[in-house]
């Protein structure tokens, strides 16, 4: 049984999943992935977005309106 942090445990998602969840077009999310703003694992010649790091980037991103 994996223990919990395995890699095993990740959902991955590709860029243009990423992009469709944020509304935002593939080349910003690649924008962010290649700044380090949103990690990526470069499978061959694309990426994946672990599913974590998408809610995660969402969150640190919000702005409540006063």
């Amino acid at each position: 049984m994996p223990k919990e942090g395995q890699p095993g445990d990740v959902t991955f998602m590709t860029v243009a999943e990423v992009a469709a969840i944020m509304r935002v077009s593939k080349m910003t999310v690649y924008r962010l992935v290649h700044s380090g703003e949103l990690p990526a694992v470069r499978v061959g010649r694309s990426f994946r977005v672990p599913e974590d790091a998408v809610s995660d980037y969402l969150k640190q991103s919000y702005m409540g309106t006063a």
